[in-house]
């Protein structure tokens, strides 16, 4: 029996929650790094907890997917899981901001740190039900026309995320500064919309959308009961004999598996070092904050932190916003021309381009110490901001162009170079090789910053800077397959990986 299509606003309906999910990943993305920071985290130990982060995406992530494929409930195969991790994660983005109010019961950077342990869970428990619902429910002939709206979703909720609280700071008037142990009010506030806004949309996908009962699925998937058999049948087996069935399977992994997982290792460390390390960076680099004003036992040791440093900190968190946000768009467009710019020149060269651009942003961050106070008039607000801060803008199209790649092309080469039997096994074994690099970097982020660069964050920046043109280079040692469709695979990669 041949899948029914769906009328535009359906496909919409499906894919609207997103919008949400995508507002609560990058609000974390852009401002989790300020909050430990306010809370007392100093830049030595701030990569170790970020580590949360790769770490539940690893637990979380197969464990929802296998039981979302098993699970059969009268509400639905994935919406339950949607919905369940929305609802967690919208009561820990609310009770984040909150950690100076528990501080009777528990330090507000440790309550900090189990609200984000819980809220990466919640995402990962929304996000990855999400992807299988769109596999689900659109039919074949309407895929490209699926990812694109989700393509469009999940770019228009990052950049809403992102610069939220720039928006809240500049339109709204609301206060940008914290002391430390606290929560500026402008991120408190994105928080709290967020959640209201992921949880709604959410609860508008799970509501739209009539998930088919087992019965239909399988005719329309052309999938037969004694297929689906075997799952639930095979025996049992040990711990022991799980782990050499594994073993095996990496053995036996297509070469082009271990030439990717290099160039994996140097396209996902930079990407972790942006995330833990930017506001630290921007900070001192653009806006002139010495490192000391980032460790919290000397900020106790002084009877009062400058005015201008906490109005600088503020101010650098909320222009973080801008600059994530011109690194999504930059992602969005480059995304639009990747495909046909592969068909033409190849994929490693594309897929090199990507990750070279990216590498000179990072490598030129530092160069944008301009002091100079400008003017800029951004059509909803007009803001006074350094020189080198508007400067930073550029280099973050070029790693907006590296985000694109990153997400795309690996999954596009790997694509055809295992066996269809295995594909799901090798993408799952794949997907370690997103959240290795981050945990190894994670480990050793902070050492490095704190006896190599004695706390000059701009400095990891170069560094992820040199790690994504290695990542560039070593692209042209995978041996892959020549390009088959490879706009039409990219399209779909850039929204599923």
């Amino acid at each position: 029996m041949k899948q029914p299509k769906l009328s535009f606003w359906q496909i919409w309906n499906v894919s609207f929650g997103f919008l949400g999910v995508q507002i609560g990943f990058a609000l974390q993305n852009a401002n989790i790094s300020r909050v430990l920071s306010d809370l007392g985290a100093n830049l030595y130990s701030l990569s170790y907890m970020w580590l949360l982060a790769p770490i539940m995406g690893i637990i979380i992530q197969p464990l929802v997917g296998a039981s979302s494929d098993k699970i059969w409930t009268r509400y639905g195969r994935r919406g339950p899981f949607i919905l369940a991790g929305a609802i967690i994660a919208t009561i820990a983005m609310i009770l984040m901001p909150q950690a100076p109010v528990f501080v009777m019961f528990v330090q507000p950077i440790i309550f900090g740190l189990i609200m984000l342990a819980i809220m990466d869970a919640a995402f990962n428990t929304a996000f990855q039900p999400f992807r299988a619902l769109v596999s689900d429910m659109v039919p074949e002939e309407q895929r490209n026309q699926g990812y694109s709206i989700q393509s469009l979703l999940i770019n228009l909720g990052a950049v809403v995320g992102s610069i939220a609280p720039f928006v809240l700071t500049n339109v709204l008037a609301m206060n940008n500064k914290a002391e430390l142990g606290e929560v500026a009010e402008t991120v408190a506030w994105s928080f709290y919309l967020g959640a209201a806004i992921m949880l709604a949309s959410v609860i508008w996908t799970v509501y739209k959308t009539k998930e088919y009962d087992p019965k239909t699925y399988r005719e329309y998937k052309g999938i037969t009961e004694t297929e689906e058999q075997p799952r639930t049948t095979q025996p049992q087996l040990s711990l022991i004999e799980r782990l050499k069935a594994s073993i095996g399977i990496m053995r036996e992994m297509p070469s082009v598996m271990k030439q990717l997982a290099i160039v994996q290792f140097f396209s996902w460390t930079p990407m972790f070092l942006m995330w833990v390390y930017i506001f630290a960076a921007v900070t001192q680099t653009a806006w002139g904050v010495d490192p000391i004003w980032f460790d919290p036992d000397y900020i106790k040791s002084v009877d009062q932190v400058p005015a201008e440093v906490t109005a600088a900190r503020g101010a650098a968190g909320d222009w973080i916003g801008i600059l994530y946000a011109v690194m999504y768009i930059s992602a969005a467009l480059f995304s639009t021309v990747m495909g046909k710019m592969a068909n033409v020149i190849g994929r490693k060269p594309t897929y090199a381009f990507g990750l070279a651009a990216g590498g000179i942003g990072f490598l030129t961050m530092g160069q944008f110490t301009n002091p100079e106070i400008v003017d800029l008039n951004l059509l909803i607000t007009q803001v006074s901001v350094p020189m080198g801060a508007v400067g930073m803008l550029v280099p973050m199209m070029g790693v907006g162009i590296a985000w694109a790649a990153l997400i795309a092309m690996p999954y596009t080469i790997l694509a055809g170079a295992v066996p269809a039997s295995k594909t799901g096994i090798y993408m799952g074994i794949f997907n370690f090789t997103v959240a290795g690099p981050q945990i190894i970097c994670g480990l050793i982020a902070g050492p490095i910053l704190f006896y190599g660069f004695d706390n000059h964050a701009i400095s990891m920046m170069s560094l992820a800077g040199a790690a994504l043109v290695i990542g560039a280079i070593s692209v042209y040692f995978v041996q892959s397959k020549p390009a088959i469709s490879t706009a039409d695979n990219l399209d779909a990669q850039a929204t599923d990986a």
